[in-house]
């Protein structure tokens, strides 16, 4: 019977779990949909809570199930969208609804938490915003709270697992942490920021490194999701974070893009990366590493939004049957940007006129292409410097013509690993410690694997033309120097 882990994704919109061998093999997986959230006010996004755990019992259900008589599950670990924060009452359960990484109602909350600690958080390369979890729970705790009042803060993975080992609150990662106030180089809760909104010392979880034990699955647990008593339950990571291991980027010189419907650049580097704008911020690997990136508010989105009603393969022959294109643009969907530079002002732009629908497919997807370029020189200015190849992950890597462009305009090969899922990611944090030593040798052994993909020499020129007409057009709005 081979010894397995079970990763957890706890998502906006579905959980996902996936049971994985020493060797990355999937032996299992399932999903389940999570409540849709809703928008109460302008601004606003909230989930009803309630609905995570019996979805995270279900997947787990499914796959235990799967996999029983050939495979026995030793460790899951459960990772989870970074920004989604809910109130918890004395029993660890969920009071009222979680705030989504997408809610912008703590905008006042964030301005005082900023102030009151910018030293803190110049030297983390971080600026508060609406979205992070802090200013989020300085609103939870505030009068407008519910009834009643919290008894404990936490994120949605500490939830789920709260319910896994069968006791709250319970200890939670630093890297789901970060966003929430956590100092990862003192190794503490930024106090005065937390001072400043009333969130009192009392509320806050346990933060320990990922990849520790919280503790072992309970009765209760095991009888929901099939579990063993006594399975390990170990620290996860955020979702990017948990795809970046899982596409085996975990190693400083390693960089992994994620192209969904926004654009992701991580890596890891040595040394802690501190972007003065904000733009760029750093995790911490469990093994002390940093791991420096930024997501910018284009991706494919763009392509989806831009071109509705087609299909992926319509657009990838529209795309490769042009050529390059005769024009520029910077695809953005909606207003502002915030990596590889912050510009609130940034709008979508074109430069040129283009010459038809297949034209604008193209120069759309050449578009992100010089994003994901300037966020690469933007880490390399920054000390991050990527060591070829690439990693690509993401529903955009499953499109072999836009990442044969993203080749070119890189000037690099990529190394193209749709299947790098946060499941595994989390898989892979199951692991370290009990399939494997450590967190570096799970990366290695447990990654998923990739495709090279070579830049195309008859269309570098080109793109370096393309290239070098965005950058000055983004430099004369002055969102770059």
């Amino acid at each position: 019977m081979v010894d397995l882990v079970v990763g957890v994704d706890m998502a906006t919109a579905e959980v996902r779990a996936m049971a994985l061998d020493a060797d990355g093999r999937v032996h299992a997986e399932a999903r389940r949909p999570l409540p849709a959230p809703t928008s109460p006010r302008p601004g606003w996004s909230e989930q009803d809570p309630s609905g995570w755990w019996p979805a995270a019992a279900a997947v787990l259900a499914e796959v235990v199930a799967e996999v029983a008589g050939g495979g026995r599950v030793v460790a899951v670990s459960v990772c989870a969208t970074s920004g989604t924060v809910v109130a918890l009452d004395g029993r660890g359960r969920p009071i009222g609804p979680a705030l989504t990484y997408a809610d912008q109602r703590a905008v006042a909350e964030a301005g005082v938490a900023q102030a009151a600690a910018a030293d803190r958080w110049a030297g983390l390369g971080l600026r508060v915003q609406p979205s992070f979890g802090l200013p989020k729970w300085g609103w939870l705790v505030a009068d407008r709270s519910p009834s009643p009042a919290p008894a404990f803060l936490a994120h949605g993975s500490d939830v789920v697992v709260a319910r896994l080992v069968g006791r709250g609150p319970v200890a939670t990662d630093w890297s789901h942490a970060l966003k929430s106030g956590y100092d990862p180089v003192r190794g503490e809760w930024i106090s005065e920021a937390m001072a400043a909104l009333g969130i009192d010392a009392g509320l806050l979880p346990e933060v320990r490194r990922p990849t520790s034990s919280a503790g072992t699955v309970c009765r209760e647990a095991a009888a929901a999701t099939g579990l063993p008593v006594g399975c390990d339950v170990r620290l996860g990571m955020t979702d990017a974070c948990a795809a970046q291991l899982a596409a085996g980027a975990g190693e400083p010189g390693r960089f992994v893009s994620v192209l969904g419907s926004t654009l992701v650049l991580k890596g890891a580097s040595r040394e802690l990366v501190v972007d003065p704008s904000g733009a760029v911020y750093s995790h911490r690997h469990p093994d002390g590493w940093w791991l420096p990136g930024g997501a910018s508010s284009t991706g494919g989105r763009a392509l989806v939004e831009g071109f509705p009603g087609r299909k992926p393969a319509e657009l990838d022959a529209l795309a490769a049957a042009h050529g390059p294109a005769t024009c520029v643009t910077y695809p953005l969907v909606g207003r502002g940007e915030r990596f590889p530079f912050v510009a609130p002002e940034a709008e979508a732009f074109v430069v040129g006129e283009p010459s038809g629908e297949a034209d604008r497919v193209r120069a759309t997807a050449e578009g992100v292409a010089f994003v994901e370029r300037l966020g690469y020189e933007r880490l390399a200015a920054l000390g991050a410097i990527a060591r070829p190849p690439v990693v690509v992950t993401g529903g955009g890597s499953r499109s072999p013509v836009w990442n044969r462009i993203r080749a070119t305009v890189l000037g690099m090969p990529l190394l193209a690993t749709p299947d790098a899922s946060t499941a595994r990611g989390a898989g892979i944090l199951a692991a370290a410690g009990t399939l494997h030593p450590d967190l570096s040798s799970a990366t290695a052994a447990m990654s998923a694997r990739g495709e090279l993909v070579e830049p195309d020499e008859a269309e570098s020129d080109a793109m370096e033309t393309s290239y070098a007409r965005l950058r000055a057009a983004v430099a004369e709005r002055g969102w770059i120097a």
